[in-house]
């Protein structure tokens, strides 16, 4: 099972009503990490998702974006389209500090099916980490892979355990990606389950560390995934050449556009639903 981790951002959450209306019982269930305030793309993104019974992950405590530490503020927005908890899973993402919240959290709404998120630099031997894991309405746990004791722990505890990636590369400058015309970008969906894993999770093609939006770019870049062949998926980055100054954005995406088309059309590789623009 695939679980591909997103901010809720417009972008993102528009490539989910797309990935929504082509679903035909894909084994993907995204998790979403809400990151504004304003809540009127999350939940065309939600309905089109129910719609099409995709089921997905929300993440009630976002630790990047506009609503940190406004844990209510997100059922509340979305209290429209999340009053039926089967066709979605609660999240909450671990630190050092928020062990004994989440706990009180999950108790006095009576969450079921929660997906604890564990990243890197976690107190493993924290008594309260091992509590939570041990709840019997937490049933999948998201870790890096370096995260070996946690693991353990949740194996022991017969949850589910998905491995979080942070697969691509970024570069400091969209330019930059000219002369990195294609890398892979894994092949864990061919061993994930070799390594004790029951899914696998990554950013998509975004980085892992959150970042708004700027000022106009100088160059546009796409990034796309596919299939190279049956061991690995690779993306491919697609830049404009006009890249001298801020004007004409419309141009820079048009170039870069192209070359994605051309591609296309002379290798017909098999393409994953989801790409980036960088911009």
């Amino acid at each position: 099972m695939y679980y591909p981790y997103l901010r809720g951002k417009q972008f993102e959450l528009i490539a989910l009503r797309e990935f929504a209306d082509l679903y035909d019982n894909y084994k993907v269930i995204p998790i979403i990490e809400p990151v504004k305030a304003a809540f009127n793309s999350m939940v065309l993104a939600v309905s089109a998702m129910k719609k099409k019974g995709l089921k997905f992950v929300v993440i009630l405590n976002p630790q990047v974006g506009d609503i940190i530490g406004q844990m209510q503020i997100i059922e509340t927005g979305l209290a429209d389209v999340l009053p039926d908890r089967t066709v979605w899973s609660p999240a909450f993402i671990v630190n050092n500090n928020n062990h004994q919240q989440i706990i009180t959290q999950i108790n006095n709404q009576n969450y079921q099916h929660v997906f604890l998120i564990c990243k890197d630099n976690l107190d493993t031997s924290a008594l309260t980490l091992a509590q939570m894991i041990q709840m019997d309405n937490v049933t999948h746990i998201v870790s890096t892979a370096s995260s070996t004791r946690i693991k353990r722990l949740a194996q022991r505890n017969s949850k589910s355990v998905i491995r979080l990636d942070d697969n691509f590369i970024p570069q400091r400058k969209n330019s930059d990606f000219l002369s990195i015309p294609e890398e892979m970008f894994t092949e864990e969906y061919n061993f994930f389950s070799d390594d004790g894993y029951d899914g696998i999770s990554d950013y998509t093609v975004l980085p892992s560390e959150f970042v708004e939006s700027g000022m106009g770019p100088v160059a546009v870049a796409i990034h796309w995934t596919y299939e190279k062949n049956t061991e690995s998926v690779w993306v491919r980055h697609f830049v404009s050449d006009t890249n001298v100054d801020r004007s004409n954005v419309q141009g820079k995406f048009a170039e870069a556009a192209r070359k994605a088309v051309e591609f296309l059309n002379y290798s017909q590789p098999r393409i994953f639903p989801l790409i980036h623009i960088s911009i």
